[in-house]
């Protein structure tokens, strides 16, 4: 049978080749991207799923409420008591408890000397929470000694070369503390598809140290650096856990001042584990997560790729049914009956999907390493790494042979055999009608994902180019370290003397970060010192921070070092603070009582709201103040003219200052710019499968036209006989279509205009869907079909008539 089909298609490749090819070719990159996209979004959703007990493993996270319940904080870690509290007051629901704490690290073995960010300190009991996969040393007492380090196959080849790693030290350093690890364990290097990856792990005695012992470190419930995982027993909900965490809250945290219950103020719950990678976005994450919106738009986007393709085929199958109409026809008077027919014809749809699938694999083993590279993901095609592959492209072949041979078959099989053979059979007006309505499909398809593409370039440039109320250009970060934060005042003079240096200032944050810190704010209203409940983010800043990024005070002044009280007691609030304590003005807040944390003071100066975080984030109270601790990062202001020479300049007095410390230096514009290259890969997907689109309804287009115009020539000959032009011609062959791609316009656009607003309302600040947009895809899709159209109707419209006769 399958031989018999494969004859019939060498049959029609050899008279119609144009027709067969186009099919195929058309069949083919749908089925390629979507099989890129399946593979993408099955490595999305496999996330974490590796672990053996990944479904009962849960992630712990923080949030804090205003006074009006609405959160204003919500964080992907945790405070380093709840993990054990979580583990003892629930100890026959909760099997284990650990917690990890990732930082930045300085790691030194003789001469090689790296800066690491995948460092993680880690409780004991790691391994038997995650299912990494240990290739040297005891999984269960690794970490139980107090210089235990755990590091993965790749770190102990970059560490250690051919040598045996165990036993081994490493030095590494955390900010101005130096401790030595000794390699207890060599690890898998953790699969791509987890929502975090660690290179080293290391016992928590140096954290615990850190935090002044174990006694002090269970009663800060500040400091929330810690992810926080439990492993529930087997059978328990984690609603039964939930439920009772509010009560957990209130015996561990006391009330604040006003007797109001801890649990009022702040919250815990509980994220599975294989939901963290595509649903959690939180305000700090172990690293950045995806989203689930973009898998069902990358999933949407393969659909209707592959719809498209599948549209072509019924289109061009349907138009060249007059010319299998005598093959039915004789078959039909040879004894074939109507289920022979369809499954003859849905074997062919079946055969040239197969076909269309070998030439898609190809195409995508020829694109997936780009693709793979542009993704972030090591997608892979091995088909003995992912058997289940197999059954997708037999189900993919199956699906496209339903989807596109279905309304063929049905429609080829119904011809009689009587009409047929007599040269009376006409194609019926439903099925023409059928045929626009699938190219109107296509055009709608296509032409919404080209407004997509519009819509989110202009979303881009709306995002880098928006003024963020600050300078954010040539401002080079580096970090800080206590020798230059204890020595700033000299150390900046020093900076300054460069002429390519404009301005230094030292901080505990930078624009384009997370404002991830805040204490408890008192203020002074209708003279009374009132609590704020309205959460209000601090930044500990040096006295030049406004001046290195261009801040505009709109009322009092400006920190100022030689007024000692505004290190002490001054404090300086943006727009957003002065309207969240209640003050009608920046004016009115000057000079009046304000208590921050452990600090008392007042209030000199409101400076004019900007965006210290991205777009994604609507504008946060703020407050400044000058203290003399927490200054995590350097700012340097460089002038455009001279800033090469004063990157080298920095490089030259940083490796004076700390020769044994890499310097990373990053830009706050390319920071911005970080933040939204989610954003980027979406447009970038949009534009690529919209070309593709595009090219597929084409080739659909190109082969509609060409039969079309084959079907009139006689029409044709005898419309030039009568007087009619080129011109003529080619408009009376290409009205029809067009009309369509119009109509399909007009059905794209309301889809268009929803999709993307829903999309836009993840930005707190963004552009609207214009007009200009929707008509500048139409225009596009017009221009774009009829040239297809018009290259086969000025082909018809330039034959000699006499030529069309002789022919007939």
């Amino acid at each position: 049978m399958v031989q018999h089909y494969f004859r019939i298609f060498l049959r029609n490749l050899q008279q119609h080749p144009t027709f067969t090819l186009i099919n195929i070719f058309g069949l083919a990159v749908g089925m390629a991207s979507s099989i890129m996209i399946f593979m993408f979004v099955q490595h999305e959703l496999s996330y974490d799923g590796y672990h053996e007990k990944s479904h009962r493993i849960f992630r712990v996270s923080r949030a804090w409420y205003n006074q009006d319940g609405a959160i204003s904080l919500h964080l992907g870690h945790a405070a380093p008591p709840f993990g054990p509290l979580l583990k003892s007051d629930f100890d026959h629901q909760v099997r284990d408890a650990v917690r990890l704490m990732n930082t930045d690290v300085i790691i030194a073995r003789e001469e090689k000397v790296f800066r690491e960010e995948r460092f993680f300190f880690a409780d004991p009991q790691l391994f038997d929470v995650f299912s990494w996969k240990m290739v040297e040393g005891s999984a269960d007492k690794a970490l139980s000694f107090p210089d235990g380090l755990v590091l993965s196959v790749s770190m102990a080849g970059k560490y250690f070369g051919d040598q045996d790693p165990m036993g081994q030290a490493l030095e590494i350093r955390v900010g101005s503390n130096v401790f030595s690890g000794l390699v207890r364990g060599i690890m898998a290097d953790i699969p791509d598809n987890s929502h975090f990856k660690a290179d080293f792990f290391a016992a928590m005695d140096p954290v615990v140290d850190f935090y002044g012992g174990y006694d002090a470190m269970m009663t800060n419930f500040g400091s929330n650096n810690f992810a926080t995982y439990l492993l529930l027993e087997e059978g328990v909900a984690p609603e039964e856990i939930e439920s009772q965490l509010a009560d957990f809250i209130d015996r561990h945290i006391p009330a604040n001042g006003q007797g109001m219950p801890a649990s009022l103020g702040t919250q815990l719950f509980l994220w599975p584990l294989t939901d963290i990678h595509l649903y959690s976005n939180l305000d700090s994450e172990v690293e950045p997560n995806s989203n689930i919106e973009y898998v069902y738009i990358y999933g949407a986007i393969a659909l209707f790729i592959l719809l498209i393709a599948c549209i072509n085929f019924m289109n061009l199958a349907t138009a060249r049914s007059a010319r299998r109409a005598l093959e039915v026809g004789l078959r039909k008077v040879m004894g074939a009956d109507r289920q022979l027919l369809v499954r003859q014809f849905m074997g062919e749809t079946t055969l040239m999907s197969f076909l269309a699938l070998l030439i898609a694999l190809l195409l995508v083993w020829l694109t997936l390493p780009f693709f793979s590279q542009f993704t972030g993901k090591e997608l892979s095609l091995n088909l003995l790494k992912h058997p289940e592959y197999l059954v997708a492209f037999a189900g993919l072949v199956i699906l496209v042979g339903l989807i596109s041979g279905s309304y063929p078959s049905l429609f080829l099989s119904r011809f009689q055999p009587a009409n047929v053979l007599k040269g009376t059979y006409k194609i019926g007006s439903i099925h023409e009608k059928l045929r626009a309505i699938l190219v109107v499909g296509q055009f709608a398809i296509s032409i919404a994902l080209i407004v997509a593409v519009l819509v989110v370039i202009r979303q881009l440039d709306f995002m880098k180019n928006k003024d963020l109320g600050f300078r954010k250009d040539e401002i080079a970060v580096l970090p800080a370290f206590q020798e230059f934060t204890a020595n700033y005042q000299l150390l900046r003079d020093r900076l300054m003397q460069h002429p390519g240096i404009e301005q230094v200032a030292i901080s505990s944050r930078i624009p384009s970060g997370r404002l991830l810190d805040s204490q408890g704010a008192q203020a002074e209203l209708d003279g009374n010192l009132t609590p704020i409940n309205t959460r209000i983010s601090d930044i500990h800043v040096s006295h030049t921070f406004m001046q290195t990024f261009g801040m505009e005070i709109l009322e009092g002044r400006d920190f100022d070092f030689n007024i000692g009280a505004d290190s002490t007691q001054a404090f300086i609030l943006n727009e957003s603070a002065v309207r969240a304590i209640g003050w009608r003005s920046p004016a009115e807040a000057l000079e009046k009582q304000f208590n921050y944390g452990t600090r008392r003071g007042q209030v000199i100066g409101v400076v004019r709201d900007f965006h210290f975080e991205s777009l994604h984030q609507p504008i946060s109270p703020m407050v400044f103040m000058v203290p003399d601790s927490r200054f995590n990062q350097v700012a340097v202001k460089l002038k455009r003219e001279g800033r090469d020479d004063a990157l080298a300049f920095l490089r030259e007095e940083w490796l004076a200052m700390r020769p044994d410390y890499p310097l990373e230096i990053s830009f706050v514009a390319d920071k911005f710019d970080e933040q939204y290259r989610d954003e980027e890969k979406i447009g970038t997907v949009f534009g690529f499968f919209a070309g593709l689109a595009i090219l597929i309804s084409v080739l659909g287009l190109f082969g509609l036209s060409t039969y079309a115009t084959e079907q009139r020539t006689k029409e044709i000959g005898i419309r030039k006989v009568l007087g009619a032009s080129s011109w003529n011609i080619v408009l009376l062959l290409g009205k029809d279509f067009l009309t369509l791609v119009s109509i399909g316009f007009a059905i794209a656009v309301p889809l268009a205009w929803f999709g993307m607003n829903q999309w836009l309302e993840n930005f707190a600040y963004s552009i609207s869907v214009s007009w200009l947009v929707m008509i500048m895809a139409g225009v596009l899709a017009l221009c774009i079909a009829a040239i297809t159209v018009s290259s086969q109707s000025f082909r018809a419209a330039l034959i000699n008539p006499v030529d069309t006769f002789r022919k007939e």
